[in-house]
């Protein structure tokens, strides 16, 4: 992508929150997930990735960013729609660190169709399975390591807010990524783990614009009030936020939407 998405915050200061902590991050390869892992780490947490292996030359960037903030990674290729899998990432984690504080579910798979028509029953397989399959196997194989006060940050959209008309069945899977945080909070609240989820509106990420034409990643993002799409580095606060018990306790069940002044969604 040129420009390059912004991943480094460096006007970003840590201060430690996240001390002694171990963070394991879905699609950490690149966008919000490497954002994230760096900002973990700058608040002294331990990382562990979880990338598919094509995207292994991505992964090492992340791990190389994550070395320069003094904190050790684990790099864990595989993917997230193999509950198999997501068990053995977890298992690996705990197994290099001893304990896992914080997941952060953001893997994601999108593609951009004019029609339902369109979408043959491949895609959506693959949509669902990678968008909300991955996220409850991540978060099932977790929770039997996790401890009071730890968290579990989901990684939702405005499309599961509002809808999109082109990305149908990834709204679908982004809407119910919103109703399983607030349905896992509840179930989750008395043993003393928080579930919360981000629902950005457009991000400068591959993700993102990979399906689109040059014509419209021109315009990517002009829609919303501050007329440009988000950094990732702009993004991963909010997961260190919801990460940090320091200062979220008392938030559990949220979606937060960044959306760039818009203020209209549901």
């Amino acid at each position: 992508m040129s420009p390059r998405p912004r991943f480094e915050a460096r006007q970003y200061q840590g201060s430690g929150v996240l001390f002694n902590k171990v963070a394991l991050i879905t699609g950490g390869d690149s966008g919000i997930g490497r954002a994230a892992a760096v900002l973990c780490a700058r608040e002294g947490a331990e990382i562990a990735i979880v990338y598919l292996k094509e995207e292994q030359e991505d992964a090492e960037r992340t791990a190389e960013a994550v070395h320069a903030e003094g904190r050790q990674i684990l790099l864990l290729p595989g993917d997230v729609r193999q509950s198999s899998f997501c068990k053995r990432a977890v298992d690996r984690t705990v197994a290099r660190f001893g304990h896992l504080d914080i997941l952060v579910n953001n893997a994601a798979y999108q593609k951009h169709r004019a029609s339902i028509g369109d979408i043959d029953d491949r895609q959506l397989k693959r949509t669902f399975e990678t968008n909300i399959y991955g996220y409850f196997f991540m978060a099932r194989a977790a929770l039997a390591h996790m401890r009071q006060g730890a968290s579990i940050i989901n990684v939702g959209s405005i499309t599961g807010l509002e809808g999109s008309a082109h990305l149908l069945d990834y709204s679908a899977t982004k809407g119910a990524i919103h109703a399983f945080t607030k349905s896992l909070a509840a179930n989750l609240v008395d043993r003393g783990i928080r579930v919360n989820a981000i629902a950005p509106g457009p991000v400068w990420t591959p993700l993102n614009v990979a399906d689109k034409s040059a014509k419209d990643v021109a315009h990517f993002g002009e829609s919303v009030p501050m007329k440009r799409p988000a950094q990732p580095e702009e993004i991963a606060p909010s997961i260190v936020f919801f990460a940090s018990p320091i200062h979220s306790s008392y938030i559990t069940g949220e979606v937060l939407a960044l959306l760039g002044g818009e203020t209209t969604a549901a």
